[in-house]
């Protein structure tokens, strides 16, 4: 392994210097990329770089990537309708087609051309590889009743085998939110409580989640002071007031928390080098989520 570094000239100037991970060397720590940060060739550059400088420190990092801004798209292109509800993709039988088709054939080929450009690490798979993952149909909750969404799943199982060969031979998974059916159908899982389940499932030190916001907002839309730190019990009485993408987020981040996973950050992604700084910078910007039975949240930056 190459030597940790302390600082780098290209780094994003409110990022503080980089040092040794908390997570002890081997240990695993899962990224959900996503958000417009996956459209931006140089972010994506950069997300790439990232990661690699993770696995140079000694830590073991499993990508989980989204890909909604190019799903729309091609969704646009083809003529057909583009719906959310609480937060996840209203999924037709002909969206799903697309789904699977953009995920893997598209946004995780470029993922990891990007993070093979500094050698051999990367290796795509989906959920539905070696049976990773298994997903239920679940519907979404609008005001309390539940919702038809279509072909939208929820993990009901993971199979970490593979995903666990893999780090054992120095790769870096890069995996498609997409998943398989006890009943043989395939669902559209929303990737970030893909990374959350997968993250449990690892034994992971860590969950990063990058969005396209600061982190989670103490009182939006009236404020965009975010909340730096909190536990798992405070977060869970503000999920029902949650709504739209921060809602699967921050679910996810509670289901790793209580899974067994250290901590769970939401993190920026539109700033450079969010991830390699939340996890090995002095500061972590963004929302910490931590185990713990009390009210504790703050704002403001969390100390890593």
């Amino acid at each position: 392994m190459g030597p940790v570094v302390t600082e780098r000239a290209d780094a994003h100037p409110s990022a503080g210097p980089l040092r040794r991970p908390d997570e002890p060397r081997g240990g695993t720590v899962v990224v959900k990329f996503g958000g417009n940060a996956m459209v931006d060739t140089e972010l994506q550059r950069t997300f790439a770089r990232d990661v690699v400088e993770l696995w140079r420190t000694g830590l073991r990092p499993v990508v989980v990537h989204g890909g909604g801004p190019q799903i729309s798209s091609m969704l646009d292109r083809l003529g057909l309708e583009t719906r959310f509800e609480a937060g996840l993709r209203v999924t037709t039988a002909e969206t799903m087609e697309v789904v699977r088709m953009v995920l893997s054939g598209r946004v995780q080929r470029e993922l990891v051309g990007h993070i093979n450009a500094h050698g051999p690490f990367a290796v795509g798979m989906t959920g539905e590889d070696a049976h990773t993952m298994t997903a239920v149909r679940r519907p979404a909750l609008v005001d309390g009743r539940a919702v038809d969404i279509g072909l939208v799943g929820d993990i009901v199982d993971v199979n970490p085998g593979m995903v666990g060969a893999l780090l054992e031979q120095g790769h870096i998974p890069v995996i498609s939110p997409v998943a398989r059916g006890e009943d043989g159908q395939v669902y559209n899982v929303n990737a970030d409580l893909a990374a959350s389940a997968l993250a449990v499932a690892l034994g992971a030190e860590r969950l990063v989640m990058l969005t396209d916001v600061a982190g989670l907002y103490a009182d939006w839309p009236h404020s965009t002071e975010v909340i730096g730190r909190l536990t798992a019990d405070a977060l869970d009485g503000l999920l029902p007031g949650l709504a739209g993408g921060m809602l699967p987020k921050m679910e996810g981040c509670l289901r790793a928390v209580r899974g067994g996973v250290g901590r769970a950050q939401v993190l920026d992604g539109r700033v450079p080098h969010a991830v390699l700084h939340g996890v090995l910078g002095g500061t972590g910007p963004g929302t910490t989520v931590v185990p713990g039975d009390g009210p504790e949240h703050g704002s403001g930056s969390d100390t890593a």
